[in-house]
């Protein structure tokens, strides 16, 4: 068997390997996540090795059918800038990075990308991408964060979660420092894990809430600082590193079911209803009909 057919890191393989890579139709995998705070007890990286692991998990488990790039390790985080170690990267200087790593991989001939995101607030950024990408070019790209692979099995989330919902699992909570502490024990700093709920979950607003599995009807994205001290939102106390075995285990599986469904699934056809076939291009660089 190839190199290409069974090597799932897409930077080990050579320009001539990635050739054969295309020709087995295999799905790229681009984990994003960002450089910053996760409390006192996680380090700065926690938003980075969940998707990269992850990621990395299903290209170990499906080498034939999956490639994972490199890590874009720089997301949006300007409202966490009050704690130091953060990195902001500007949004638009993200959303043109991981376009351009799209546009690159489609113009290349992968047509099937899975953006698997790993910081909270890199998703309306990400969305922005994958709805561009499948625009701008000739590939289909789809958004997941990490955490939502967990909502596929209904049964899998009720079967481990003990703390309250909302807010018990938001951030270098039970699930975040769970997953850290099954994939990298001996640099959670176990002795400084306290709970802290965010003051917005506490007031028990039937508009504003969050969770990293749901929210309120309202959105409201303001300075992380101002609703929690210790830059814990969620019941990290309740962690423990079988629970995060569990955690990767379950996303490992539903990430490789996602990349069999969609590198099977068919391209919609797009089709053009214009009476009179227009006189322009399209104004943004998207793709001609057809």
């Amino acid at each position: 068997m190839s190199r290409a057919a069974t090597e799932h890191r897409y930077a080990k393989l050579t320009w001539p390997e990635i050739n054969e890579a295309i020709a087995l139709r295999k799905v790229c995998i681009v984990p994003c996540g960002s450089v910053e705070q996760h409390g006192h007890h996680l380090p700065l990286d926690v938003d980075i090795m969940c998707p990269t692991e992850i990621a990395m998990g299903a290209g170990r488990a499906a080498a034939d059918r999956i490639l994972v790039l490199p890590t874009v390790s720089y997301g949006y985080t300007g409202h966490v800038m009050d704690f130091p170690g953060t990195i902001n990267c500007d949004y638009t200087h993200f959303i043109d990075n991981v376009l351009d790593i799209c546009k690159s991989l489609a113009y290349h001939g992968f047509k099937k990308i899975i953006l698997l995101n790993g910081h909270g607030s890199n998703m309306p950024n990400l969305d922005l991408v994958s709805r561009r990408a499948n625009l701008e070019t000739d590939a289909e790209t789809v958004l997941s964060a990490w955490w939502q692979l967990l909502q596929v099995d209904k049964e899998f989330l009720p079967s481990w979660r003990e703390s309250p919902f909302p807010g018990g699992c938001s951030h270098a909570c039970e699930l975040e420092t769970s997953l850290y502490l099954f994939l990298d024990e001996a640099n959670v700093r176990k002795d400084r894990i306290k709970d802290e709920i965010a003051s917005f979950n506490l007031d028990k607003n039937p508009f504003i809430w969050g969770d990293l599995l749901g929210k309120g009807p309202t959105a409201h994205i303001s300075w992380t600082s101002g609703y929690t001290e210790s830059g814990v939102t969620g019941s990290p106390e309740l962690a423990t590193a079988e629970k995060g075995r569990r955690v990767y285990e379950e996303a490992v599986k539903q990430l490789v079911a996602l990349v069999d469904l969609f590198r099977d699934r068919p391209v919609e056809p797009r089709r053009d209803h214009h009476a009179v076939p227009p006189s322009m291009p399209m104004p943004w660089g998207q793709t001609p009909v057809g």
